[in-house]
């Protein structure tokens, strides 16, 4: 029998009370230096960087570009419209101006998140490894972004709700959260890829199975249908509206110098910065920072991880690793990659409650602190 969503809600309130907590350490620490810098957090986490070019659609469409000396062209094509559609909405709704709207969504949508997060590894592991799955996605270095008008939180909560839904059958719902998040951002083909991969392995179970489960195959097609719509539809449009046919959103990536080169240009970016003593030190824990995570993929596959979170959280770190975009946001790029966790959280979950409260409460403070800091400085995008 189906949990109901309050007997759920209770099951993972010690996982949400928890991330409440550590995003309210990230956002006082942020208050606290931007004071000191006579800066306003709010500003930061509002109205800096990718959050004002989602408010601008938001407020005018699309249609707004910036041309740079060297000749690259920003276009605001390059931005999702599922954010700046739900800012338009609750500006409409509500007495909030759109960034106002886009706090208040991100907000919401990185509960939604963590609560989808705690599902899916409480599905596959258990309730202490959802809690202690969710801790660490909250106390990550880049966890601070979790806060802002972006759209990671919104496209991580859809993406682990689809996942789950996946996981416990509810083909359609996987279907309609999978075109959302194709709404969201590009990575939204890891959650498309996940859903088809999932559907495909079970079209293949269920031929070796000699009962018929019509009703059953019918809703996993509809679901597979639906999961594309999103990214296909949008990048279509792109197209449509650019002149340039079915790869033109290809062009407007372009112009911000975002693209897929197998991570030559990330390789390059590294070797650069061993050209110097202090700068290698940087290359170092760069190259160390990319083992990290390849050897957490390789200890999901070890531990068997279920089919559509191996694939999602590939292709997410592919995306992420392989793109040739600004470099300083590839780590803000894996944050919606949230399989890779699951083998922290259940090591985590194996230690006694003190101990394991301890390490993570550490790691928040430290996380903190660098959010505050990262954010006064260069910040994202």
């Amino acid at each position: 029998m189906a949990p109901t969503a309050s007997s759920a809600l209770r099951r993972a309130a010690p996982a949400l009370l928890g991330y409440a907590a550590v995003r309210a350490l990230g956002l006082l620490a942020l208050t606290l230096w931007s004071a000191a810098r006579d800066k306003s957090a709010y500003t930061l986490l509002t109205a800096r960087w990718d959050a004002l070019w989602y408010t601008r659609v938001a407020e005018q469409g699309y249609g707004y570009e910036v041309h740079m000396p060297n000749g690259d062209v920003h276009s605001n094509l390059a931005f999702f419209p599922l954010l700046p559609w739900l800012e338009r909405l609750g500006a409409t709704l509500t007495p909030l101006s759109h960034a106002d709207a886009g706090f208040v969504v991100s907000l919401l949508a990185s509960f939604a998140a963590a609560w989808g997060i705690f599902a899916v590894a409480d599905h596959v592991y258990g309730r202490r490894a959802g809690v202690r799955a969710v801790l660490l996605w909250a106390v990550l270095p880049v966890g601070i972004v979790q806060s802002m008008a972006y759209s990671e939180s919104l496209f991580t909560a859809l993406a682990a709700w689809s996942l789950y839904a996946v996981l416990t059958g509810r083909w359609v719902t996987a279907g309609t959260l999978a075109l959302l998040a194709g709404l969201t951002r590009p990575v939204g083909i890891a959650v498309v890829a996940a859903v088809w991969a999932a559907g495909i392995a079970s079209f293949v179970r269920d031929r070796s199975t000699p009962t018929p489960h019509g009703p059953r195959r019918a809703t996993r097609a509809l679901g597979m249908l639906l999961a594309p719509l999103g990214t296909a539809g949008y990048v279509l449009w792109v197209g449509h509206r650019t002149g340039k046919g079915p790869l033109g959103y290809l062009d407007v990536q372009a112009g911000w110098r975002n693209g897929f080169d197998g991570g030559y240009a990330f390789a390059r970016f590294v070797a650069d910065k061993f050209t110097s003593f202090p700068s290698a030190l940087a290359g170092i824990g760069l190259i160390v920072g990319v083992g990290l995570v390849a050897w957490l993929y390789v200890v999901c596959v070890r531990q068997g991880q279920p089919l559509p979170l191996l694939v999602y959280g590939g292709i997410v770190t592919a995306l992420a690793l392989c793109a040739s975009s600004y470099f300083g946001s590839k780590p803000r790029l894996l944050l919606p990659a949230f399989p890779l966790l699951l083998p922290l959280a259940l090591s985590l979950s194996r230690l006694r409650t003190p101990r394991s409260a301890g390490v993570l409460a550490g790691v928040a403070v430290a996380s903190a602190v660098y959010g505050a800091f990262w954010l006064n400085g260069s910040g994202p995008p």
